[in-house]
């Protein structure tokens, strides 16, 4: 089979100065495609600002023979965002891929957090995902084409210690996907998450040295270059890390019917067996069959 290319085709890779960003951006330059390599410059926590490191990743796309542009709007910022999409239109006139990288943390036990720190990650992760997509949205529409990644997290799918906020912003980009892939199909915009484990500047604290050595970026991004090629699925949700990959998905029960009449709490109480049994159960379709069939069957049709 032929390699995978993107000539003619342009990404903006957000968060894109360091660590996942930067091996996402280098791979799909290194493939033929025009990059915009948009990073704030903040800390992990989201404080500061700088454009060096955007700056030097697109150096480094330059020397090696590709073409790049630097953007240090927020994700958060509409009029920055609105910034990079006219920069990149005005430079190259379309916009084909879009990966969603950029993220902050700010961890702590929920009995701890505050307000203002969850309302911050859920903003960045969230709507720095959301602000990006629509301001291009209409232009992949009219293209009829589009490959979108956003970033999900094990921490979102399955929780994790002192990431509520992290969890909660990384949980609400899959429903956000689920939806975007219905919306998006008849103009051939696919849109797909990754779930990454990686050493980057975000978990060099919470792993040892010889885990980290293991988890490198640059493990994730084929899998996350695929998702955005011609040939990418949609509505996947692709875990990576260590250079394993896997699928996550949400699955339903077989589920049971108690009928109408009468129900009680107790009645779901004593058949919380066959409610849970999984048996059966079927991988959630995001247009909704595997619900539509469960009351399908539950109505006797």
């Amino acid at each position: 089979m032929a390699d995978i290319r993107f000539d003619g085709k342009v990404a903006i890779v957000t968060g894109a100065g360091g660590g996942l960003g930067r091996q996402h951006a280098l791979e799909l330059a290194r493939r033929g495609a025009k990059v915009v390599v948009n990073d704030l410059g903040g800390s992990v926590d989201g404080s500061g600002g700088s454009s060096t490191a955007a700056d030097a990743v697109v150096e480094e796309i330059k020397a090696a023979g590709g073409e790049a542009i630097s953007n240090g709007s927020s994700v958060t910022d509409d009029a920055g965002v609105a910034h990079m999409i006219k920069q990149t239109m005005d430079q190259w006139g379309r916009i084909d891929v879009i990966v969603a990288n950029a993220g902050i943390l700010r961890d702590k036990s929920f009995a701890k957090m505050e307000i203002a720190d969850f309302e911050l990650v859920l903003n960045v992760h969230l709507m720095g995902t959301v602000k990006p997509v629509k301001a291009a949205w209409e232009i992949m529409r009219e293209q009829n084409y589009g490959r979108i990644v956003v970033t999900t997290s094990s921490s979102g799918l399955y929780g994790n210690f002192g990431q509520s906020n992290y969890g909660a912003a990384k949980l609400g980009i899959i429903g956000f996907m689920n939806t975007l892939r219905l919306e998006g199909a008849k103009n051939n915009i696919h849109v797909n998450a990754i779930a990454p484990v990686a050493a980057t500047r975000m978990t060099e604290n919470l792993m040892p040295p010889a885990v980290l050595e293991r988890l490198k970026p640059e493990y994730v991004t084929p899998g996350v270059v695929y998702l955005c090629s011609e040939e990418a699925p949609t509505g996947a949700i692709l875990t990576a890390g260590a250079g394993a990959f896997a699928l996550s998905r949400i699955y339903e029960t077989e589920g049971v019917y108690l009928g109408e009449g009468g129900l009680s709490v107790e009645e779901v109480r004593d058949n919380w067996a066959k409610i849970s049994d999984p048996e059966g159960q079927q991988a959630y379709n995001a247009g909704g069959e595997q619900s539509q069939k469960f009351f399908r069957k539950m109505s006797g049709g």
